[in-house]
């Protein structure tokens, strides 16, 4: 008897990424196979070549905020603490403030959070591959990236061409949102053919008309690409513009990138479009008044602002949406999906992880014999064109 039910809760996973209405949230994790670092490798990296690049910076701004910093901090958290000194330095009469004992201008302050930018931009461009013990084993430049787009090519053309029959033409737009800088996503798509909507109008260059309050347009697209944290091609003009632009274009004159932190003190304004207005575009997908699957693979739900965007969404008594997250779990399942698990919503809370299958507050259920690979990037494609089989 409890085979057939665990068949059934599998069967059901699989009816729910065959959904009319669906959206994917897509993290870090899904370009690692691609080179392209996690955060602790690319703290790694952007430290190192700072050091070597940038030698003041890293020894009188960067190096005494890690070392403010706990332990297990990263990039991000460095560019958040950099952050709220800036703002401390902008209210100041004198434009300065105080960093570990010494006295520190804003404009510096600037320039190192645009060094840091630039090196994190450079990394995700270029790819980068570390062992565990942070030394280098592959490196790419501007010149001979490294960056490998098989598992993005793959994973778009099972969800958009291999879908069972009569999926494709009862398929609304699919959304897909990602925290990730990098661009293989919107590449994966044009090279697998299938038309997308990013929020920019243009070619090559392009301008961004997405504004915060709209919907996405019903063009025909078959997919709506929003990254929620900017990306690398993002640049903002002087009149305050969001343009995509090509590597080494001359034009337009965009000169500060638009990769967009969590940061407490908002310093790029993220609370101005394009972060709001993407932002918005999450909530609407969530809050659809149809039945509808948010499916999740490579976010580790480490990201406040977005899990609370979630949480409010599917604790609503009306709201239909069924979370479904690809995630390892080896470390245990994360904070907020232990408390949903056990919520009044929880029955929608569907995690397939390294141990198993949990539904709400049961499992896990196991799909086979030790740990399960589905929760990868490829395990979630194989999914997708396979369905729950081993």
């Amino acid at each position: 008897m409890e085979e057939i039910i665990d068949e059934e809760l599998f069967s059901q996973v699989e009816e729910h990424l065959k959904c009319s209405e669906q959206s994917w949230l897509m993290g870090a994790g899904i370009s690692y196979e691609a080179k392209i670092p996690l955060m602790f490798p690319l703290t790694n990296k952007v430290k190192k070549d700072i050091e070597s690049k940038n030698k003041k910076q890293f020894d009188e701004i960067i190096t005494p905020l890690f070392d403010e910093l706990t332990p297990n901090s990263h990039i991000e958290h460095v560019l958040s603490h950099l952050g709220d000194y800036a703002a401390l330095a902008d209210r100041n009469k004198e434009k300065k403030t105080i960093i570990n004992g010494s006295e520190v201008e804003l404009a510096n302050l600037e320039e190192a959070h645009n060094i840091i930018l630039e090196s994190i931009s450079n990394v995700i461009r270029c790819g980068y591959v570390e062992d565990e013990d942070g030394n280098t084993i592959e490196e790419g430049s501007l010149s001979n990236p490294i960056v490998d787009i098989e598992a993005h090519l793959e994973f778009v053309d099972t969800l958009f061409n291999h879908a069972t029959a009569g999926v494709h033409e009862r398929r609304k737009v699919v959304n897909i949102f990602t925290t990730n800088y990098d661009t293989l996503l919107e590449d994966a798509l044009a090279l697998n053919k299938v038309p997308y909507w990013d929020g920019f109008a243009g070619g090559a260059v392009a301008h961004r008309t997405q504004r915060y309050g709209e919907s996405a347009p019903l063009n025909g697209q078959r997919a709506n690409l929003v990254k929620m944290h900017g990306s690398i091609d993002w640049f903002l003009c002087e009149r305050g513009y969001v343009w995509r632009v090509r590597d080494n274009d001359r034009y337009p004159k965009a000169e500060r990138r638009v990769l967009i932190y969590p940061q407490a003190t908002k310093y790029i304004a993220t609370q101005q479009d394009p972060f709001s207005s993407q932002f918005d575009l999450f909530r609407k997908s969530l809050n659809s008044p149809a039945s509808n699957t948010l499916a999740v693979c490579g976010y580790s739900f480490g990201d406040d602002h977005i899990n609370n965007e979630i949480e409010f969404a599917l604790s609503k008594e009306e709201n239909k949406t069924v979370l479904l997250a690809f995630l390892e779990c080896n470390e245990g399942i994360p904070e907020c999906l232990e408390k949903w698990r056990s919520s009044s919503f929880g029955p929608r809370v569907i995690i397939a992880s390294s141990s198993g299958l949990y539904v709400g507050d049961q499992g896990p259920f196991k799909r086979k014999d030790g740990d399960d690979y589905w929760w990868t990037f490829k395990g979630v494609t194989s999914v997708l064109k396979n369905g729950c089989e081993v």
